[in-house]
């Protein structure tokens, strides 16, 4: 009896241990399924799938708990060009666990979608999360910069020192955070240079982000069109730290206080990694 006794407590405290170590995590994407370009042009993106479901199956498989969300709650946009094996590391097998993954949680219906608008977000409480990350693809150029939602939950990440992870495009929605960030990206957009706005949450963070030496690597994914700027220069001129790799397109983890940042879609799963750390 008493072997079946301290059996069942075993059980018990490992249940309990678990429980006490799974978290809640905020997934943050962009509504939008395309970024405008100069001159007009329009670019055809949204999230990357590397970006996303490299961290969303390692926090699954640590039995964290996860809550998607984009700022109108609209179902987000997968870029079809990142649909490839070339960002699993050219594993065949990798790249169908994860768009299968992607497919069962079936993120980008209209109809069944499982993601929330920021409202609900914090209808439900900032307090129930204990983990924020955005993934990047070129998306969130379009919203998650000047989204007022995306900087109330950043914010109060910030004042919680919980542990907030951005990686490729993702971290330029810390300009989110910025006093007036509409005026910001614009004087971007329009000069080249924007005035610098005192009071950054994150000035004088080291972090990375897709560096402007990758951008213009890859500008040939723009089909000709011209972003109307860089992440780089822009989360530099905000007042971040910015630092890159040496070799292009390999992975870049960048950590500071709370802020967790990746720089291309290869530091995607070392983000994660990084991420799961702080959720022990």
């Amino acid at each position: 009896m008493r072997l079946i006794l301290n059996l069942a407590l075993g059980m018990i405290l490992s249940v309990v241990t678990f429980a006490s170590q799974s978290a809640n995590v905020l997934i943050i994407l962009s509504d939008s399924d395309h970024l405008d370009l100069k001159d007009g042009n329009v670019f055809r993106t949204g999230f990357y799938l590397n970006e996303l479901m490299q961290p969303v199956k390692r926090l699954m498989d640590a039995g964290h708990t996860i809550t998607f969300a984009t700022p109108n709650g609209l179902a987000p946009a997968l870029d079809k060009s990142s649909n490839d094996k070339m960002y699993f590391n050219g594993d065949e097998e990798s790249l169908k666990i994860h768009r299968s993954l992607l497919d069962k949680l079936q993120l980008t219906s209209s109809k069944t979608s499982p993601v929330i608008s920021l409202a609900r977000v914090e209808q439900i409480g900032y307090d129930h999360f204990d983990a924020l990350y955005i993934p990047g693809g070129h998306a969130p150029m379009q919203d998650l910069l000047t989204s007022k939602a995306v900087g109330k939950v950043l914010k109060t990440f910030h004042e919680g020192n919980k542990p907030t992870a951005l990686v490729c495009h993702g971290p330029i929605a810390l300009l989110a955070t910025l006093h007036n960030p509409e005026i910001f990206t614009q004087q971007l957009a329009d000069a080249g240079h924007a005035s610098s706005q005192p009071g950054w949450i994150y000035s004088g963070y080291r972090m990375t982000v897709i560096s402007n030496k990758e951008e213009e690597i890859a500008k040939s994914l723009l089909n000709g069109g011209v972003m109307k700027f860089y992440p780089q220069t822009a989360l530099e001129q905000a007042g971040g730290k910015l630092s890159s790799n040496t070799e292009p397109f390999t992975s870049h983890v960048v950590t500071d206080r709370e802020l967790i940042t990746g720089q291309n879609p290869a530091s995607a799963a070392d983000v994660a990694d990084e991420l799961l750390s702080r959720l022990k």
